[in-house]
Order: C-alpha cells, then structure tokens, then sequence
C-alpha cells in the first residue's frame, strides 16, 4: 500500500472512530432513550388531560340530565293543574301558561346544550382510544429502545476498539511530515483532511476540477492539494 493510499485508509479509519465515538457519546449519555422517554412522557400527559376532559363532561352531562327531569317534572306538574280544575281563575290560568311555556323553553334548551355535549363527549372519547393505544405503544417502545440502547452500546464499543486498533497500526505507516499536515487539515476541516480525486471531482469540497488541474495534480510531486479546499487529495 503506498503512501497516499495508507493516508485515505487512515482517514477511513478516522471518520469511523469519529462516528463511533459521537455515537457512544449520545448512547452513554441517554439522548436516544431521553427522546423517547419524552415522546412516552407527552402521550401520557395528552391522555391524562383527555380523561380530565371526559370526567367534567360526564359531570355536566349529569347535571343537565338532572336539571332537564327536574323541568320535565315540574311541567308535568303545571300541566296537571292546569287541567284537574282547581285554577279557574283567568290570570291564575294565564300566568301557569306562561309558565308551563317558560318551563318548556328551558327544557329544550337544556336538551339542546345536552345534546351537544353528548356529541363533544363522544369526539373527546375516541380521541381518547386513539391517545390511550399511542401511549401504550410508545411505552412499550421506551423499553425496546432502553434495551436495543444497551446492545448498541456494546456494539459501537467493540467497533470503536477495532478501529482505534486499525488506526494505531495505519498512523506510523505514514510519513511524519504528511501525518502532521494531515491532522493539521482534520482540525481544520471537520475531521476530513485526505479525500480521493474521482472523476475529476474532489471528494472533500465535491468541486469539479477542470482538465488543466486534474492534469496539473497528476504531475505534481509531493503532496498534492485540491485548488478548492487545500484537502490532500489521493488520485
């Protein structure tokens, strides 16, 4: 393997240590299981607040189904004495019609508001059944991320000692002064210090480069650098 090429299997190399350890990182610290945790914390709430809703809306269906018999028993009572004789007076019997009226128009009215009571009860009851299988999947999901968390873990640890392994072995092969630059342009350059030159286009910038610079690196001793990024390129 000559120079170059050991550089670019180094970079690979680096960019897998560099993806391994970020992911540990999130893995260590709890972020995937937190998210999760939070989506399962957010659908419960949701629930719990829906069954809030539910528990006032069968109070006052309660109430008004109370309120419309309590009505509905004293029309029937007005009604009663309308008709059994015992008003004969004009205005007595004028003054119970307006009340027999008025006890009416609450009544429905109350029917009415029942009504749409019932209605937003039973919308609020399905989206409760909805609410409720959500938040039973995303608990059951918490303990499957919770465990898959702790066997990814192991994983990308075993993986990260391979490539740090494969690293170690990779680094001396490679000539100190090109070593440093390299690392050089790794802090500079979001850990991508060596990329390969394919088809004419730079695989670091992913800037085309014209005929002349393709031909101009080619010829180039030493290291050669993309015009573009300054990234060493591996032709």
């Amino acid at each position: 393997m000559q120079g170059t090429d050991r550089l670019l299997a180094l970079q690979e190399a680096d960019t897998a240590v560099d993806r391994l350890r970020t992911r540990r990182e999130a893995l260590a610290s709890g972020q995937t299981l937190a998210a999760a945790r939070a989506d399962a914390d957010a659908a419960e709430q949701a629930l719990g607040e829906l069954r809030l809703q539910l528990d006032e809306l069968r109070r006052d269906q309660t109430r008004f189904e109370n309120e419309i018999d309590s009505l509905s028993q004293k029309e029937a009572a007005e009604n009663k004495r309308m008709y059994d004789g015992s008003i004969v007076n004009t205005k007595e019997l004028e003054a119970l019609q307006h009340e027999i009226a008025n006890l009416k128009k609450r009544r429905s009215d109350r029917e009415d508001e029942l009504l749409a009571l019932m209605e937003q009860r039973e919308e609020r009851e399905a989206l409760a059944v909805v609410a409720d299988a959500r938040s039973a999947d995303l608990r059951s999901s918490l303990e499957a991320t919770s465990d898959a968390a702790d066997e990814e873990l192991a994983g990308v640890e075993a993986d990260l000692e391979r490539r740090a392994a494969e690293r170690a072995e990779l680094a001396p092969q490679v000539d100190p002064e090109l070593l440093e630059l390299y690392e050089d342009l790794r802090a500079q350059k979001k850990g991508v210090g060596a990329v390969a030159l394919i088809d004419g286009v730079c695989q670091g910038c992913h800037e085309k480069l014209s005929a002349m610079e393709v031909d101009k690196i080619k010829k180039t001793e030493g290291v050669r650098r993309c015009p573009y990024c300054r990234r060493i390129l591996v032709v």
